[in-house]
C-alpha cells in the first residue's frame, strides 16, 4: 500500500513515524509549498523541507494546494490519502485524490464524532464541506472514513497543542485554551444538562498514531474509526492536574445557559478568540467529544494507550 500524509504536523509525526517502525508500507508527506506561518518570512525559506521529518528518512515532498496538476502528479499510485490540512486545500485534495484514482480517503477530523455535528458548527473549519465532497465522489469509487479521536492530550500539554505543532489555526491552540490553565491552576468546567460534569474522550497524538497504524491491517473500514485513550468527565481531569500541582484549582462550573451568556457577550465584544473558546466548551456540554463505543480500541487490541495521569505528569516534568 502506497500512502500520502497530507500534512506535517504532530499527529501526522506519529503516524509516519509508526509507518516506518511498525510497517513496510511505503508512504509520502506532503508539505505545503507555502504555509500561513511563513508568509512573512524571505521567500527563499518558503519551500525548504521539514528538516525534522527529512532527518528521519522520510520522503517529504512539497506540494501547491492552488495548482491541481501538482497535486494530480504528487498522489498519482497513492491508494490512501490521510489529511491534516482543512478549508479549500482539503477540497482541491479531495478533488485531485479522486481524480488519479485513490481507494480511500481520510479527511481532517480527528476530533468529535462527525455523526454528533450539528447543521450550523461553530468550529466548522470546512469539515462538512470536505464530507460532502466525500460523499459525492464515493458514487465513484473512492471511500472514506472519519477518524475520530476526542479531546488530545497535547491541549493540556505546556504551550498547548501549537507546542506539538498541532491546530496552529483553529483558535484555540495555546495553553489554557481549552478546559484549564495549568500553569495559572484555572479551570473551566462544564455541566451537561442533567447537572453533570461533561464527560471527554482523550488520546495522546502518539496513540494516534499508532491506532491509525494499526488499522491498516483491518480489511474493511466503517464509516468512523473512532478510538481513545481515555472516557472521563471533565471534573476528573483537572482533578487530575490538581493533583500534578499539589494545588486545588479555582473552579468556575459552567451550564447550557452561562455558557450562552458567555457567547453572546463574547459576540457583542468582537472577541473572536474567546467565542472559540466558549464554543469548545459548549460542545463539550453538549456531548460531542464523547465518542462512546470506540471501535477502533475493540479492532485493534493489541494497543494499550497512554493513561492521562501517566502523560501529563510527563508532560509537564520539569516545566513548573
Amino acid at each position: 500500500m502506497r500512502i500520502a500524509i497530507a500534512g506535517t504536523n504532530g499527529l501526522a509525526y506519529w503516524i509516519a513515524r509508526y509507518l516506518s517502525t511498525e510497517t513496510s508500507h511505503q508512504f509520502i508527506l506532503l508539505s505545503r509549498a507555502v504555509s500561513l506561518a511563513d508568509i512573512f518570512k524571505d521567500s527563499a525559506d518558503l519551500i525548504q523541507p521539514k528538516p525534522h521529518l527529512s532527518a528521519e528518512g522520510w520522503q517529504v515532498i512539497t506540494v501547491d494546494y492552488g495548482n491541481d496538476f501538482d497535486l494530480q502528479f504528487k498522489l498519482a499510485g497513492v491508494d490512501l490519502v490521510i489529511s491534516m490540512v482543512s478549508g479549500q486545500a482539503q477540497i482541491a485534495l479531495i478533488d485531485a485524490a479522486a481524480h488519479v484514482g485513490v481507494q480511500r480517503f481520510a479527511p481532517a477530523e480527528f476530533a468529535g464524532s462527525s455523526l454528533d455535528r450539528p447543521a450550523m458548527d461553530a468550529l466548522d473549519r470546512g469539515q462538512s464541506a470536505a464530507l460532502a465532497r466525500l460523499r459525492q465522489y464515493e458514487a465513484q469509487g473512492m471511500r472514506y472514513t472519519v477518524l475520530s479521536c476526542g479531546i488530545l492530550y497535547e491541549r493540556f500539554a505546556p504551550g498547548g497543542t501549537g507546542s506539538a505543532n498541532i491546530g496552529y489555526f483553529s483558535g484555540a491552540s495555546g495553553e489554557g485554551d481549552y478546559l484549564m490553565d495549568i500553569r495559572a491552576m484555572r479551570a473551566q468546567i462544564p455541566h451537561n444538562s442533567y447537572g453533570q460534569p461533561a464527560t471527554i474522550c482523550m488520546t495522546s497524538a502518539q496513540d494516534v498514531g499508532r491506532f491509525v497504524v494499526s488499522a491498516l491491517v483491518l480489511q474493511n473500514w466503517p464509516r468512523e474509526l473512532r478510538m481513545y485513550g481515555e472516557r472521563i468527565d471533565v471534573s476528573e481531569v483537572v482533578r487530575v492536574a490538581e493533583e500534578m500541582r499539589n494545588r486545588v484549582f479555582e473552579r468556575a462550573s459552567h451550564f447550557p445557559d452561562t455558557l450562552q451568556s458567555q457567547l453572546l457577550f463574547a459576540q457583542a465584544s468582537q472577541d473572536f478568540m474567546q467565542q472559540i473558546r466558549v464554543n469548545l466548551l459548549m460542545a463539550t456540554e453538549e456531548g460531542r467529544f464523547d465518542l462512546g463505543d470506540a471501535n477502533l480500541n475493540n479492532m485493534v487490541q493489541n494497543i494499550t494507550p497512554i493513561p492521562f495521569r501517566q502523560w501529563l505528569f510527563a508532560a509537564w516534568e520539569g516545566q513548573l
